[in-house]
């Protein structure tokens, strides 16, 4: 469905019409309805590039089950829980607002873009199986994941996912598992909140659409839109533009001229799938299946063997396989993109990135020369009767991984979403990877702290914020705070329909 509405001078213009943008417009709205806010969306239809349901794997990423999130034990041998611990907050306020959303009429049928999917790490070896325990002492001492379950029993791993043991050797293996894992799609729910900003007075939405250039002109910013259908530009402008482009955002943070983005740089990395349509075989598997990285691997390409519901059908995905590519965008990038992005500005940190990760260079260079037995052989792993005429491989979205400066030193940004803000707090970015489209409505809450704070000191605006996220101001991480945890985060998961 194509967009043309449009708003002159609006309060705020988002860039992209993906889940970080639908977030953000929604919130704001319901923060302050008398915001006017306008989105430009470049494809036909929204939600088209890295939230579309293909293109990524729809874990509501919650730290259950994904190893990358604790790579490797401590020195004593225990696993530290820090960083899956406030993943898991993070997803339950994106499931807080969401509920939210349903019980005020913003969007309806959850089970159009949530549904419940348990999560479960897998891994084979004694090393892998003694991290594993490891791991599941440290994170199920926590009330997050008390329900969290853990077995090395062949005959109980088989009853989580029949796949994994079909066909599987004797070698050790370990599982763990929780029931309140998820699988979104965050296409549909982009496209459900925006239908919504849409008939909100002072709201436009406008598809087909490409933002071309940014300039800070007295006080506002001066955005030049191209419309691809008939080929005329023109100007908008705004007080606060928000660049949820996914891939496209370097570009524009770069033309926005801000020192914020000086040094800053991106390299895009390619996805596919393999996807599996027998109803015999997709009927015996209903879980979402992490295992280790790939040595060389980027976060994004963890292996994992997946339940995914897309419009009403269930089938099974694996992967992603990683690709060389030199494209920002799937639909509209341009095999320019990669080398137009560099600069006098980030070409000796583009160099030494090159430089310092040529076993990421070879990496997906073997990747996209695999056959289609390569690929079987890593399914093999999580699958071992896998069969290569069941399974069909597709192209999945392109990542941009960010590439900065830390420490003086030049690094790819495997894990984490970067929020570029400018000093005046007129314009915020975001670049970067995992866990991305689930933590998106803690990213947009970080925004509207930083960006829009007076709306958050009034006793109305506070109100407002905790009617769509109740934990918003609480830290539900602490032991104190378990059983407000447990009633806000049960509420959420019926409004939704996961229990």
């Amino acid at each position: 469905m194509k967009h043309h509405s449009h708003i002159e001078n609006p309060d705020v213009i988002l860039i992209g019409s993906g889940v970080m943008s639908s977030n953000l417009g929604a919130m704001l709205k319901r923060l302050d309805p008398s915001l006017s806010i306008q989105v430009y969306e470049v494809t036909d239809e929204l939600a088209q590039e890295s939230s579309h349901g293909w293109n990524n794997a729809g874990t509501g990423h919650a730290g259950i089950c994904e190893l990358s999130y604790t790579p490797k034990a401590e020195a004593d041998g225990t696993v530290n829980a820090a960083n899956p611990i406030k993943i898991f907050e993070q997803f339950d306020h994106s499931k807080q607002f969401w509920a939210h959303a349903v019980e005020e009429g913003m969007i309806d049928d959850p089970a159009a873009f949530i549904n419940p999917v348990p999560h479960i790490s897998f891994v084979h070896g004694q090393a892998q199986v003694d991290f594993l325990k490891a791991r599941h002492a440290a994170m199920s001492a926590h009330h997050f994941f008390a329900d969290m379950e853990y077995s090395t029993d062949r005959d109980t791993i088989a009853s989580w996912a029949p796949l994994l043991l079909a066909g599987r050797g004797d070698v050790p293996i370990a599982a763990t598992k929780m029931d309140g894992g998820t699988d979104v799609n965050f296409g549909e729910v982009s496209r459900k909140l925006l239908g919504w900003l849409a008939k909100q007075p002072g709201c436009g939405i406008a598809s087909r659409h490409r933002v071309t250039n940014l300039t800070k002109k007295d006080g506002r910013w001066e955005v030049v839109v191209k419309n691809l259908e008939t080929g005329e530009s023109f100007e908008n402008h705004a007080k606060f533009v928000f660049v949820g482009a996914g891939g496209g955002s370097l570009p524009l943070l770069q033309k926005s001229g801000i020192p914020e983005a000086k040094g800053l740089g991106g390299f895009p990395i390619g996805g596919q799938w393999l996807v599996c349509d027998n109803p015999e075989i997709v009927e015996k598997h209903q879980a979402k299946v992490y295992g280790q990285a790939l040595d060389a691997a980027p976060t994004m390409a963890v292996p994992h063997l997946d339940t995914r519901i897309l419009d009403g059908k269930k089938t099974l995905l694996f992967g992603p396989f990683a690709a060389w590519t030199t494209k920002f965008l799937n639909k509209e990038g341009s095999f320019l993109d990669l080398p137009l992005s560099v600069k006098p500005d980030n070409l000796a940190t583009l160099v030494k990135i090159g430089i310092s990760n040529l076993d990421l260079v070879r990496y997906l260079v073997q990747q996209g020369t695999q056959s289609m037995n390569d690929r079987l052989e890593v399914l093999h792993v999580f699958y071992p009767a896998a069969k290569t005429a069941d399974w069909k491989l597709i192209d999945a979205g392109i990542r941009v991984q960010a590439i900065k400066k830390t420490d003086g030193e030049a690094g790819i940004v495997h894990y984490g979403t970067e929020v570029i803000t400018n000093q005046d707090r007129s314009i915020s970015a975001l670049l970067g990877a995992s866990p991305g489209a689930s933590v998106s409505v803690n990213i947009v809450l970080q925004v509207v702290k930083t960006c829009f704070a007076k709306l958050l000191e009034t006793p109305e605006g506070k109100a407002r914020m905790s009617a769509m996220i109740p934990t918003w101001d609480q830290d539900i991480k602490l032991p104190e705070n378990a059983d407000r945890f447990r009633t806000v985060s049960q509420h959420a998961d019926k409004v939704l329909g996961l229990v």
